[in-house]
């Protein structure tokens, strides 16, 4: 069998969603994030002062270091010499004392940065609609609240103030200089075009490959978190391998991105450190010159000086490299963070809707129309009428529109065409926190999060007592279910519910909502994961539970609908039939044969 191919680099550039513009260190860029360090000024500012005072200190321990050598040293005297090497000693150690604090005080507003940015970053996903979840995968949201941000992290902590601090040693370094000799300090500044040139040449290539990089790494996480959420799929339909297969050719792509990363660096930094050397040899062939040649007159200790503060005026040139490389990655990770921080919600709540009073339950859909996306209309002209108390059953082949009703209802979504009123109130007017305060919703399959199965149950009403919570649970008919649990309602439940089994997790999402006592409820094949028995003992709780409340169920188990007031039959996005389950057997349509396909497949398994 051949070995399947691999993506190169370029395909996996152009099965990325978006190519965003190349701007290598964007000012703009720059300026929002230091805007994040407004909260923390006087950490800000303080680190400010001991960046002026390390780009100081630094030429000033090298003018010290030729001072003495060429001063008592050179004239034997030892008193001079021991004088000097201690004042040269307590300088490194106040030096070193600034370093300490400049470090220390530059993780901490990093950390702050990071924090906020984190939180703000959070906030604003929280407050996306779920179309934004449908269109992004897991692992691009992942990857933009941790390696885009651990990459601004290392911008803020190290490349800022390492660079200034850097920036001003050269620039004092230069003046020292510029006052020892001129003529050498004229040959120091030819370096500037020249790595002015050398920066531009890779400039381009280090901000390509970075994007490219950081683009990558978010596709392997996101190939990740859907292997591990497929995970029973992955087994089940035994994928291991060609799973296993798909992301070893991500990883491997992504790798020739890490090494396409090095061998930039590995070009650049070698030149950066050739071109230096090649300045100090340039510098020695002048300053000898000009020491040696008679009637120039320059004493050998200016060039001693020179070429310690040459030393300090070139070291930052080692660093450039590096600090680039993780200014690069700093931007591509700012750049990401800011476009979803930017991405505006598709819809949010009108600034005048207003809380909803407490329900009585009618419901009313006139001509509704809806579409995920543009080119395909998913609901046609829905018109329904819900008065308070009402069962409306919803049935229909998968992807008929069932499940879009309800996110309609619950404005997850908002219609594209129409009107959704409860109460007599638009569905625009309303707080969409207020509504869903008063809705219940249970889904076939129920989240849980980690914690208690008690905690888990409060969700539906945080401030429940332990007594309230146990009551909902008795008046569903299910507390010796959920006692009989190793810790009983304290039993810890894992990630995604972990731990429970599906028919228990589905007991603890009713209790839920039991306890929060909604006026509207939804019921999405609620009981599907629930054994015969259980879901006998639902059933008739759920007939107390519903009563003097809205009810919207969705069944492929009909006979769990033959009581609804009002059975909507959907096909294609509409509403093919109408009627109660007597009214829909006797017209002989669509739900008839439905109905005789579900009695035809009980009657086989039985």
């Amino acid at each position: 069998m051949s070995a399947k191919p691999r993506l190169t680099l370029t395909q996996f550039q152009r099965a990325d969603d978006v190519e965003v513009e190349e701007r290598p260190l964007d000012v703009r860029l720059i300026r929002r994030l230091f805007t994040y360090t407004g909260r923390y000024a006087r950490t800000r500012n303080t680190l400010f002062c001991l960046v002026i005072i390390r780009a100081i200190q630094l030429p000033s321990l090298a003018w010290v270091l030729g001072a003495v050598i060429t001063g008592p040293i050179s004239r034997g005297d030892l008193h001079g010499t021991l004088l000097g090497a201690a004042g040269f000693a307590a300088l490194t150690a106040v030096t070193q004392f600034t370093l300490h604090f400049r470090h220390l005080l530059a993780m901490r507003l990093g950390e702050s940065v990071v924090h906020d940015l984190r939180t703000a970053l959070c906030t604003h996903l929280l407050t996306m609609p779920m179309s934004f979840f449908h269109r992004e995968k897991l692992g691009r949201i992942i990857s933009r609240v941790t390696s885009d941000i651990e990459a601004v992290r290392a911008g803020v902590q190290n490349v800022m103030f390492v660079s200034l601090v850097l920036g001003g040693q050269m620039i004092v370094s230069a003046l020292f200089m510029l006052w020892c000799d001129r003529v050498l300090f004229l040959v120091v500044l030819v370096l500037a075009p020249v790595m002015w040139l050398i920066n531009r040449m890779f400039r381009q290539r280090f901000s390509r490959v970075m994007r490219a990089n950081q683009e990558s790494f978010s596709r392997l996480t996101a190939t990740l978190a859907e292997s591990v959420n497929g995970i029973r799929v992955t087994q089940g339909f035994v994928r291991q391998d060609v799973n296993a297969g798909i992301f070893e050719d991500m990883v491997a792509t992504h790798s020739e991105y890490n090494v396409e990363v090095a061998r930039t660096a590995a070009i650049f930094l070698p030149l950066l450190e050739f071109t230096s050397q090649v300045f100090i040899a340039l510098l020695l062939l002048v300053g000898g010159y000009r020491v040696l040649t008679p009637g120039i007159d320059m004493p050998l200790s200016d060039l001693v000086h020179f070429f310690f503060l040459a030393g300090i005026f070139f070291e930052p040139v080692r660093s450039i490299g590096d600090l680039y490389h993780q200014a690069l990655a700093a931007m591509a990770g700012a750049e990401r963070v800011f476009r979803v921080l930017d991405t505006p919600p598709e819809w949010q709540d009108d600034p005048a809707a207003e809380d909803l009073p407490r329900l009585h339950g009618r419901v009313e859909f006139s001509q509704v129309s809806f579409s995920y996306t543009p080119e395909r209309r998913v609901l046609h002209d829905i018109n329904i009428v819900a008065e308070p108390g009402q069962t409306i059953a919803l049935v229909g082949h998968t992807g008929s529109g069932k499940t879009t009703i309800i996110n309609l209802l619950a404005k997850f979504y908002l219609p594209g065409e129409g009107e959704i009123r409860i109460d007599d109130r638009e569905l625009r007017s309303v707080r969409a926190e207020s509504l869903h305060r008063q809705m219940g919703i249970i889904q076939q399959e129920n989240f849980l999060f980690t914690g208690t199965v008690m905690d888990n149950i409060r969700l539906g009403r945080p401030e429940a007592t332990d007594a309230e919570v146990t009551e909902a649970a008795r008046r569903l008919d299910c507390l010796d279910l959920l006692e009989a649990l190793p810790d009983k309602l304290q039993t810890v439940v894992g990630e995604r519910g972990a731990g429970l089994s599906l028919g228990q997790r589905q007991l603890v999402c009713f209790v839920r909502a039991m306890l929060a006592d909604p006026r509207i409820f939804v019921l999405d094949e609620a009981t599907s994961s629930v054994d015969a028995v259980t879901e006998a003992r639902i059933q008739r709780s759920l007939a107390t539970l519903m009563q003097g409340r809205t009810c919207f169920v969705i069944a492929h188990r009909l006979s769990t609908i033959r009581n609804a007031d009002l059975i909507l039959v959907m096909e294609h996005g509409r509403i093919a039939e109408r009627g109660t389950h007597p009214q829909l057997i006797a017209r002989n349509g669509v739900y008839a044969n439905l109905y005789r396909q579900f009695v035809r497949a009980t009657s086989d398994e039985e």
